[in-house]
């Protein structure tokens, strides 16, 4: 990880809360900013909320919410990702589309959380179709009338791809990718 920063890499990610030590060791490095990619349960939110300036796998409106609350007692918004399942999967979390539609007017009400966009959890090599549509709930949308279907923009980010499928993820337009594998090499015991 230190000869990724020594080239200019100042976003790093983590898939579980319990693997904070890179923080602390790489604490001397300025500037990094850490992104919580796995899944998240909401008794270890307020762990990451330590450690982590982004969460990727916000998945549903319970967990937003939780969120929202311990963020209200940061000195800044915590950045986050709504978790979207654009096929179904019954072994990926995340909203289905038209849960998240009808959750859309909830979520607007999170005011401590910002660059609510978009992760696509679904994998690119089973060859279902993909969709790049986000649906952006930070401040630009919150209010009286929150959007009521997926909108591309311009400001949203998605979050999407991995080592294996990254040259498809930006091809569907993905502003952030997750490359680990691809980078740092397979992790040891796995």
């Amino acid at each position: 990880m230190r000869q990724a920063y020594a080239v200019g890499i100042r976003d790093f990610g983590e898939s579980r809360v319990q693997e904070t030590t890179k923080q602390v060791e790489l604490q001397d490095l300025p500037g990094i900013t850490w992104h919580m990619i796995g899944h998240l349960q909401s008794n270890k939110a307020q762990n990451a909320l330590q450690y982590f300036q982004w969460i990727h796998s916000v998945d549903s409106l319970k967990l937003a919410q939780r969120l929202d609350r311990l963020a209200a007692e940061l000195p800044h918004s915590l950045n986050v990702c709504l978790q979207v399942k654009i096929v179904p999967d019954p072994h990926k979390y995340g909203w289905m589309v038209s849960d998240l539609m009808a959750d859309l007017s909830q979520l607007s009400q999170c005011r401590h959380l910002k660059n609510s966009e978009f992760n696509d959890n679904s994998s690119f090599g089973t060859g279902g179709q993909r969709n790049s549509l986000c649906v952006p709930t930070n401040s630009r949308t919150r209010g009286a009338n929150p959007p009521t279907e997926p909108t591309e923009s311009d400001h949203a980010e998605l979050s999407m791809g991995m080592s294996e499928d990254y040259k498809l993820a930006l091809q569907a337009k993905t502003t952030m990718v997750r490359l680990g594998r691809i980078l740092f090499g397979d992790r040891p015991g796995l």
